[in-house]
């Protein structure tokens, strides 16, 4: 399995994608840097964060949101494409299971969304608190406690962007359609992490585990009835 993994990210040259992922970070650090320090409405130079735990949950809906799309645009470019265009036909034809095969291309979809959020959510909220420790917009301090939960949170939510990021396959492999499956993840992380008077479904942790497990599911799914799937 491991060296199927390694296989499809040189085959699909998935490392080229890494400067996207810098990208998405430096836009991401930009736009937090930005909701901290400029209010537009009192000229204070204070943003809309007060405190340290409204700037952190600001970062991780952020790149959850990010990168659950860009886990989209690798779903699509790993497997949706493939049946999209029937190049997968090709590959069924290697001497390899095709259930191992299309599970080498979701593992990889998977731990590139999990790596992608612990570490943009390490980074980003490291930066953050650092630079604020010389600006003290946001007052007071973090306590180490607070910090080793704030990474265990973190964890977590990697965890549920990553099974939520497989949600959109269901739909990609059914219409066969590019467009269709990032639309899916832009539709339902857009809905999920939205605050509607103060609620946000992202916030329960059982709809979490709920849409991560769902997620898993349908990759588990997928994966089972491959044989079973017309490819034409």
């Amino acid at each position: 399995m491991l060296k199927l993994i390694q296989l499809e990210i040189r085959k699909n040259k998935l490392f080229g994608m890494l400067k996207g992922v810098a990208i998405a970070v430096l836009l991401i650090l930009g736009f937090m840097l930005l909701l901290t320090y400029v209010d537009a409405e009192d000229g204070s130079g204070r943003g809309e964060f007060k405190t340290y735990a409204e700037m952190l949950e600001g970062l991780y809906i952020l790149v959850k949101v990010t990168f659950v799309v860009f886990a989209s645009v690798v779903l699509s470019k790993l497997v949706i494409d493939e049946y999209k265009n029937n190049t997968i036909t090709l590959l069924f034809m290697y001497p390899i299971s095709r259930k191992k095969l299309l599970a080498a291309k979701i593992i990889i979809v998977f731990l590139f969304t999990l790596l992608s959020v612990f570490i943009s959510d390490i980074l980003i909220g490291a930066l953050l608190i650092g630079i604020n420790s010389f600006t003290h917009v946001i007052p007071g301090q973090l306590e180490l406690t607070a910090i080793s939960g704030e990474v265990v949170r973190i964890g977590a939510d990697a965890i549920y962007a990553a099974g939520i990021g497989l949600i959109p396959l269901y739909i990609g492999m059914r219409k066969k359609s590019v467009p269709a499956t990032i639309v899916t993840a832009v539709l339902f992380i857009g809905v999920s992490s939205s605050d509607f008077g103060g609620f946000r479904m992202s916030n329960l942790v059982g709809i979490s585990i709920f849409f991560s497990l769902l997620g898993v599911a349908i990759a588990y799914l997928s994966i089972r009835n491959i044989e079973q799937k017309d490819i034409a």
